[in-house]
């Protein structure tokens, strides 16, 4: 990694740790219509293959498998999961690596929702999908999908380890102050009714990163980790543990996104019941699919955006400030759950490339001691300090690798098991 500080490069910085190995892990992240996949070596995080079969269940269906910088595409019909791991399974064959050469220790597996039930990476058996299986009313639009794959995965690859790695399960260290909502014991108990957190896999990895660059021992940093992209949150990570976070029981809390709204009035569905006769569907579909950013500037796409926005757009410059006005709210009052900031590292698609937006943030956050250094922010390219060298507070961009920390939690996961 070509790491940089004030926007001159520095030594690049450790790995970001566990047990490696020089066979890869080939990692699924599945959903209900798509399925990406990465064949990733745990001791340098270097993909050897990346791929995603998309619009499963639909006519159109469509594969890419990219290997050595080179683009594979097929289009096909892919009417389940079945049939995009046998399209994954013939993609490897026919423009490699070869899976049997190339020889997985083992397949990871992305599940957005673990619950309370799963506070660290598990190796699945039949009683782990069991168990998924009753979790899926926490994520109904996310687990499924990942459930589907893994039930695939586990007939397509039946002679090897198959692991699962929770979005959830860093932000498990939270304490009872942080997750506990103030409703009633009966929803909290039976319904299993809390905060839990998202995007622990790439808060985890660009925690650990944000500490090598500051050069300082992780348990000893305090951060806060802004992962922006479709989905976006924010989380604050005292010591390497996760103490608060912005999204919630669902990925809907916290920071405006692509299609959903973050932090809202808690009466806004019976309000909206009331007045209009909407349905608690017809609501969850509007959250999850026609809010954030679709519903203020019309795209969902940050990059038409700020298009719009530079065209003089008052939709988007409004949508602009709303998300720059969540972000600086989840950020001072994050720095104030730590008690001490180190550093603000920005990270996922957006966080890593919008300059404007990471200035329009830092700029306001200048009461915490955070001092902006424009030109570092506008090259910033890979890891990247963003803020002066005498910033109180330093601020960095740095590349999430969600993949490589899977790989590295099957592989850890293996060497004790």
């Amino acid at each position: 990694m070509s790491d940089t500080q004030g926007g001159a490069p520095v030594a690049d910085g450790p790995g970001p740790g566990g047990e490696g190995t020089a066979r890869p892990v080939l990692v699924i992240n599945a959903g209900s219509s798509s399925l990406k996949y990465q064949l990733v070596l745990a001791d340098s995080g270097r993909s050897l293959a990346t791929g995603l079969v998309e619009r499963i269940g639909l006519e159109d269906g469509r594969a890419t498998h990219t290997v050595d910088g080179e683009k594979h595409v097929l289009e096909q019909d892919i009417p389940d999961h079945t049939a995009a791991f046998e399209v994954l399974t013939a993609q490897f064959r026919d423009h490699g690596p070869d899976l049997q050469e190339a020889a997985p220790v083992a397949i990871g597996h992305r599940v957005v929702h673990g619950g309370a039930k799963f506070a660290s990476t598990v190796l699945i058996d039949e009683e782990v999908l069991k168990t998924l299986r009753r979790l899926v009313p926490l994520a109904p639009l996310h687990n499924p999908g990942n459930i589907a794959g893994i039930e695939v995965a586990l007939e397509t690859f039946p002679d090897l380890p198959q692991v699962a790695v929770f979005d959830t399960a860093f932000h498990q260290t939270m304490p009872p102050a942080a997750y506990t909502y103030a409703i009633p014991l009966s929803w909290r108990q039976t319904f299993n009714i809390r905060s839990y957190g998202f995007h622990g896999t790439s808060h985890a990895y660009v925690s650990r990163r944000t500490a090598a660059l500051l050069g300082k021992p992780l348990e000893d940093t305090n951060l806060v980790v802004l992962h922006l992209g479709n989905g976006s949150s924010a989380c604050a990570v005292r010591g390497g543990q996760s103490v608060d976070t912005s999204m919630g029981l669902s990925p809907l809390g916290g920071l405006v996104m692509g299609t959903r709204p973050g932090d809202l009035d808690p009466g806004l569905p019976a309000h909206m019941s009331r007045v209009s006769g909407m349905t608690l569907p017809e609501f969850d579909h509007a959250l999850n699919k026609e809010s954030g950013l679709k519903a203020l500037a019309g795209s969902s796409d940050f990059r038409e955006v700020m298009e719009l926005r530079a065209s003089g757009d008052a939709d988007a410059q409004l949508a602009f400030d709303v998300v720059v006005h969540r972000l600086v709210r989840h950020l001072g009052a994050l720095a104030l759950v730590l008690g001490r900031l180190d550093a603000v590292a920005f990270t996922a698609g957006i966080g890593e490339n919008s300059p404007p937006l990471r200035a329009a943030v830092l700029e306001r956050a200048a009461l915490l001691g955070i001092q902006l250094d424009e030109q570092a922010n506008a090259d910033a390219r890979g890891e990247t300090r963003i803020s002066t060298s005498d910033s109180a507070v330093a601020a960095f961009v740095v590349p999430t690798n969600e993949e490589w920390e899977i790989a590295l939690e099957a592989t850890k996961l293996l060497a004790t098991t």
